[in-house]
């Protein structure tokens, strides 16, 4: 059995997947920069045997076992770090200043990497029939995601389905959360300017009214929207930067307004663009301001593929009776979105808390996790390749 061997060689591989992580948790690379975590990887997967393929920049994939008409399965795994300051402490704690694996992608990095030697092992002592495809991407922490690219570089090419997991903080280590249907949400970059002629604040009639204007927008907007879209969509625009203004008695001729909007709706998210600028431009005109809408459209929800997810869950509940939990719906964004645009799959919450004290939040300095989250991601992916196998006979 496929997930017997898997289990058994991470295991007897234990200490050595670990100083995987932790050579790649010391050693970050920001998104594009992932040169020398590029060379590590195909390093080690030479190492056992393997023939790695390096996408024209940074990143790479690796194929295992025969191409066969059903076409293969695929693992992602992002591989860059964030330009955040570690403060854990860590032994192995980042030697480049500035920068860190806040956001778990050593640890991903890490479970797909001991997968494919895994399979490595497996295919030189048995026969796999089923063809796997192991994808290292670059860039997912910047705008729109490194995976346009890499489905661009053909990654995809011959993919029947893809699977991934996301460590979760916030989960006791050894929990996997799965969800049908969006686990995150898209997520757009709005930025609003407006312009006035300007004027003395003790003559507002004369002028048009900037800050006024931009403070319609804020308390407006956000509660047009929740009459427009449906509530239960998880729809949320929220501004984190307004700027306006040089003195308390000018009234200023510009002022500039910056925020997000989200939702778990991928419907709603193509149409969103033009329900937004319909909706300023409805605000704003009784004001008589000029403005100019900047609207950046970003990543599609995840949407996990009902089929993928349920044998996803079979996969975890095959390690562990108790594994599974019902994941959240996150208002954050994932660029593995992308790659369902094209192929079925499912990504999982891989719980790595210990249990134990404060659970630290993803992009931040003191983000610890349970490295016995690993052995849990590369028997879960061990498990889902035997499912997948077994669901193909």
């Amino acid at each position: 059995m496929i997930s017997t061997f898997v289990n058994a060689w991470f295991d007897s591989h234990r200490a050595e997947v670990i100083s995987w992580r932790r050579h790649i948790h010391r050693h970050p690379e920001t998104s594009n920069n992932e040169v020398e975590t590029t060379n590590f990887i195909a390093r080690t997967l030479k190492e056992y045997g393997l023939q790695p393929q390096r996408f024209p920049e940074t990143g790479l994939m690796v194929d295992i076992g025969p191409d066969t008409e059903l076409g293969r399965l695929a693992f992602r795994a992002d591989i860059d770090a964030l330009p955040v300051t570690e403060v854990t402490g860590l032994e192995y704690t980042s030697e480049n200043p500035g920068t860190m694996h806040a956001c778990g992608h050593d640890v991903h990095t890490t479970i797909a990497l001991g997968l494919a030697c895994a399979m490595a092992d497996y295919q030189r002592e048995h026969s796999l029939e089923l063809g796997l495809r192991i994808i290292f991407q670059p860039a997912e922490e910047v705008w729109v995601g490194g995976a346009t690219d890499v489905i661009e570089w053909g990654a995809l090419e011959g993919v029947n389905s893809i699977f991934a997991v996301h460590v979760e903080p916030k989960l006791r280590v050894g929990r996997i959360g799965v969800r049908a249907g969006a686990i995150t949400s898209a997520t757009d970059v709005v930025e609003l300017e407006v312009k006035g002629p300007g004027g003395h604040t003790s003559r507002p009639h004369l002028s048009a009214d900037v800050v006024y204007a931009l403070g319609k927008v804020i308390t407006e907007l956000p509660a047009l929207l929740s009459r427009r879209v449906d509530p239960r969509t998880g729809t949320v625009l929220v501004f984190g930067q307004v700027n306006s203004g040089y003195a308390p008695n000018a009234m200023p001729e510009s002022g500039t307004l910056t925020g997000t909007m989200r939702t778990a709706d991928i419907a709603i998210w193509r149409d969103m663009q033009n329900l937004f600028s319909e909706l300023v431009d409805q605000v704003l005109a009784p004001v008589g301001v000029e403005h100019e809408l900047t609207y950046h459209r970003g990543v599609p929800p995840v949407l996990n593929d009902d089929v993928s997810t349920a044998l996803l869950a079979s996969a975890a509940q095959a390690i562990d009776p108790q594994a599974v939990v019902q994941a959240p719906q996150s208002s954050g964004g994932e660029d593995f979105s992308w790659y369902l645009e094209h192929v079925p799959g499912s990504m999982a919450r891989l719980g790595c808390w210990s249990g134990e004290g404060e659970q630290h939040d993803l992009h931040m300095g003191d983000l610890n996790v349970d490295e016995r989250c690993i052995g849990v991601g590369v028997k879960l992916f061990g498990s889902v390749v035997e499912q997948f196998a077994n669901v193909q006979e």
